[in-house]
């Protein structure tokens, strides 16, 4: 399934009319830092596993 121009602009406007144009800069930073999160936890699970079978 691929996810097209129209539909990121449609998300984007449900988007600042739920949220509004103020928080959307806040709720952009928060998913930022989820996905660093993340990604920092999903390396560290990698590097317990290849430590474990060794």
């Amino acid at each position: 399934m691929k996810i097209g121009t129209q539909e990121l602009l449609i998300v984007l406007v449900i988007a600042i009319l739920i949220f509004g144009p103020t928080q959307i800069p806040k709720l952009s930073k928060i998913v930022g830092k989820s996905i660093k999160n993340f990604r920092s936890g999903m390396s560290d699970g990698e590097e317990e596993k290849d430590a474990a079978e060794q």
